[in-house]
């Protein structure tokens, strides 16, 4: 009796010494990346201000780009992998350089001040992973504990940019391989979002927030028109991930010299842009998601950032994938409500949500981005048009690296790789 009492005083004693373990370092993390983030964020609107500011600064993207591939040449870091880079090294026993957390800094920030259409989450990703790699070897955490801290890190930048504490503790959890869940993670990546959004809150990140109107009550009829609509952003996804992977590709087979590739890929988004006689499609084009919340799209807004965001991150520019698919599921779905005669700005909220679902393979981080960003009235809506689109989607996902442990359609075990 008494062996058995010590062994379960024993046992309580090592559970709090993790947990006092993981809330330390989560806290020095959150901290940290909500500092670093907050100025990441910062310096990115000054850049976007300004370009918007200078309309010529476009002209110049091709010399951008050059920087940008100068910048890697320098740093010795030719062979960049990305986000795909972040997911393997919580797979297998891959190390993230430290270079890469300043290099896709300063490239996104060049991206984007110069007129590159990227988003800036996939570079947050980057960076807190980075950043936690480099922390944790500071800290000589072993192998196990090194993947969940850089977990953690992502959780911390996701959320420090884009104020979504919740939703980034899920999303570094959730979207390495789809159908499990690293719920070893759950009590650091909790805590350094909360914490990392806290500090960049009080640094001057605004969380992002959208009012959605006319939210109609759930019917029959709204219902099937959701369910068309997830449909449609499924098969969008799956045009997306297709035409960024095969435009990287192209890229890459066409012309061998990255100094040439991304003066090429700067070149065409110049020409696109004076074609078009917009500069909408620069940047990370929040003002459009805004405007397709308020129920004003341009119909075919959604194409032309397809397009642009292959362009510019397919030829050599950075930044991230996730905000585009906000803008492309937005305009989207605020389309598709003025055809189908529901609420454009309802539709826009549900496209932006299950297109970001299909590109990702995250429904439960769908599910709670939405949230929020838009609050609980439309629940219903967004949780049937993110299974929808979940299910529809299929194996295809903005990520060659992310893996699916389990069948979309059967529950059967399959340890399936994105297709590109």
């Amino acid at each position: 009796m008494i062996e058995q009492i010590r062994g379960i005083f024993l046992h309580v004693l090592d559970r709090l010494g993790k947990l006092f373990k993981w809330v330390m370092f989560s806290i020095y993390t959150g901290i940290v990346l909500g500092i670093v983030c907050a100025l990441f964020t910062f310096l990115l609107r000054k850049g976007i201000a300004y370009r918007e500011g200078h309309p010529v600064m476009i002209f110049l993207l091709p010399v951008a780009g050059l920087i940008i591939v100068g910048l890697y040449q320098l740093m010795d870091y030719k062979n960049d992998e990305g986000t795909n880079l972040v997911l393997e090294s919580i797979q297998s026993d891959r190390s993230i350089p430290m270079r890469m957390t300043p290099l896709i800094f300063m490239a996104t920030i060049i991206t984007h001040l110069f007129g590159g259409s990227s988003g800036r989450e996939g570079a947050a990703l980057q960076i807190g992973a980075g950043t936690s790699e480099f922390l944790g070897t500071l800290f000589n955490f072993n192998n196990y504990d090194r993947r969940i801290f850089i977990m953690s890190g992502m959780s911390a930048a996701f959320s420090a940019v884009f104020g979504t504490p919740v939703a980034a503790t899920i999303f570094a959890m959730e979207v390495i391989n789809v159908g499990t869940m690293y719920y070893s993670a759950l009590v650091p990546c909790t805590i350094s979002a909360l914490m990392a959004s806290a500090v960049a809150v009080r640094l001057g990140n605004s969380p992002e927030h959208y009012i959605v109107q006319n939210v109609v009550d759930f019917s029959p009829n709204t219902a099937i028109a959701t369910i068309f609509l997830a449909c449609i952003c499924a098969g969008v996804s799956v045009l997306f991930c297709i035409l960024l992977h095969k435009t990287s590709s192209f890229f890459k087979k066409s012309f061998t010299n990255p100094y040439i590739r991304v003066f090429v890929g700067g070149t065409l988004i110049v020409i696109f842009t004076v074609l078009i006689r917009t500069r909408e499609y620069s940047g990370t084009g929040a003002e459009i998601i805004e405007r397709a919340i308020d129920g004003e799209a341009v119909p075919y807004a959604f194409i032309l950032k397809m397009l642009f965001t292959a362009v510019t991150l397919g030829c050599g520019f950075k930044g991230g994938e996730i905000v585009p698919s906000f803008f492309i599921g937005a305009t989207l779905g605020c389309t598709f409500g003025h055809i189908a005669g529901l609420s454009p700005s309802l539709c826009a909220s549900i496209g932006m949500v299950s297109l970001f679902c299909g590109v990702t393979n995250c429904p439960l981080s769908s599910l709670i981005i939405a949230l929020e960003l838009f609050g609980m009235d439309g629940l219903p809506y967004y949780l049937l048009a993110i299974a929808i689109s979940y299910m529809l989607s299929g194996y295809y996902g903005l990520y060659h690296s992310q893996r699916f442990a389990f069948s979309k359609y059967k529950a059967k075990y399959v340890d399936n790789q994105a297709h590109e």
